[in-house]
């Protein structure tokens, strides 16, 4: 990376019209690159059908994407700190094309959960934490408005192809749906990622503008822990609507296309709050945003449990959407205030794979509870209880950091 002394920042691209440009690319390649977070959940209720697995085996498609999803946060993390984003970002779209082509010819539950572990899930990868780390470098007046934006590129994924993806499989089936979602990344994510071939520049510590990295009573690994506890706990409540949501509305009755069209909403009152959120936090701080968002989505979790009619849900999905969707990027926004600009790709990784083992852990343990109990109440519960050890862990991080005397007011 470049460094950049003094005003010459500006000209190298921090805060500048370059950066609100690759703002946006890094968007459009999110809304992208993120389907495959997403195909899988609304598969899921076919793949279970055709392989003539339980619901449980049938989750684990999903439990393996967000495994190979967060180990490629922290490997791709680590690369764009010595080398850059766009190389590995390229390499991992190739990695996401290749792994819906051999997902659409398995031929067991097994080969499908491979496909979708080994190659969509560390494919995906490039456009979540390594992207988010990389936009933080060409931000310092926005940058929470900058992270959240590039963040709410998974939502926007999340919101567009549910709703395209139904469509294509009741017309052509699940398979043939899957060739077309990697014809489609093929041809629009390479030349995104060539893009965004340009090095961030790092402003040297103590140059006009920059901004200082706050102190904190506690050690940065000790810090790295309480976010990673924090993050893992956040998600596995997190994961209870966003996985099941499809599966819960077949349960009731109400079809894959409702549940579906929640999803979505789901996802786009998400990017709501992801965008609120990074205004928010460049006002008040990434710790009392995270910790507003964390306390908020545990309420709405309360709301699943006793309103299971089609039109609650859907009130409660939105509901459950505008509460939680801040939560993760705050992450990588108190990263970049109390660690160093230098290891933000593998620091913000490694919190992100806490938060990535979170949804995929969660996801299987709602499939496994709903096998044991035939109902997704005690999912619901057991999401809460999760919710309740983020707010411990982020509640400790707060009473340090005010400890300090550093918590934006």
């Amino acid at each position: 990376m470049t460094t950049v002394p003094g005003n010459a920042a500006n000209s190298a691209g921090i805060d500048s019209f370059y950066a609100w440009t690759r703002l946006g690319i890094s968007l459009l390649l999110a809304t992208i690159g993120g389907v495959g977070m997403w195909a899988v959940v609304v598969v899921l209720p076919a793949v279970q059908a055709e392989f003539g697995v339980d619901r449980a085996a049938a989750s684990m498609p999903y439990t393996a994407t967000m495994v190979g999803f967060a180990a490629g946060n922290v490997l791709v993390g680590r690369a764009i700190d010595r080398v850059g984003y766009w190389i590995p970002a390229l390499v991992s779209s190739m990695a996401l094309v290749a792994g819906f082509a051999l997902a659409s010819l398995s031929t067991s539950i097994v080969q499908f959960t491979l496909a979708q572990g080994l190659l969509i899930g560390v494919g995906t990868s490039a456009i979540f934490g390594p992207l988010i780390a990389d936009i933080s470098h060409w931000f310092n007046r926005r940058r929470g408005v900058a992270v959240a934006t590039a963040a709410a590129g998974s939502y926007l994924a999340g919101t567009v192809w549910p709703a395209i993806i139904p469509p294509l499989m009741k017309a052509e089936g699940w398979r043939f749906t899957y060739v077309a979602i990697g014809i489609a990344c093929l041809v629009t994510m390479a030349p995104l990622v060539i893009m965004l071939r340009r090095r961030a520049p790092v402003v040297v510590a103590g140059s006009p503008g920059a901004r200082p990295v706050q102190p904190i009573s506690l050690s940065p690994a000790a810090l790295q822990a309480l976010l990673v506890i924090a993050g893992l706990g956040c998600c596995v409540a997190m994961s209870m609507p966003q996985v099941h949501i499809v599966a819960y509305c077949m349960d009731l009755g109400y079809g894959v296309a409702h549940g579906a069209d929640m999803l979505s909403i789901m996802m786009a009152a998400g990017v709501v709050s992801r965008l609120v959120s990074g205004f928010v936090a460049d006002r008040i701080g990434g710790v009392k945003t995270l910790l507003i968002g964390s306390v908020l989505q545990c309420l709405s979790l309360f709301f699943y449990i006793p309103f299971d009619g089609l039109a609650s849900l859907y009130v409660v999905s939105l509901v459950f959407g505008l509460s939680q969707g801040g939560i993760v990027p705050c992450y990588a926004i108190i990263v970049r205030e109390y660690m160093p600009a230098r290891e933000a790709g593998q620091r913000v990784g490694i919190v992100i794979m806490a938060t990535i083992f979170g949804m995929a852990i969660g996801g299987w343990m709602s499939g496994w509870i709903y096998d044991l109990t035939g109902s997704y109440a005690a999912a619901f519960l057991n999401g809460i209880g999760w919710n309740l050890l983020n707010i411990l862990m982020m509640v400790v991080v707060f009473w340090r950091a005010r400890r300090s005397g550093v918590v934006m007011a």
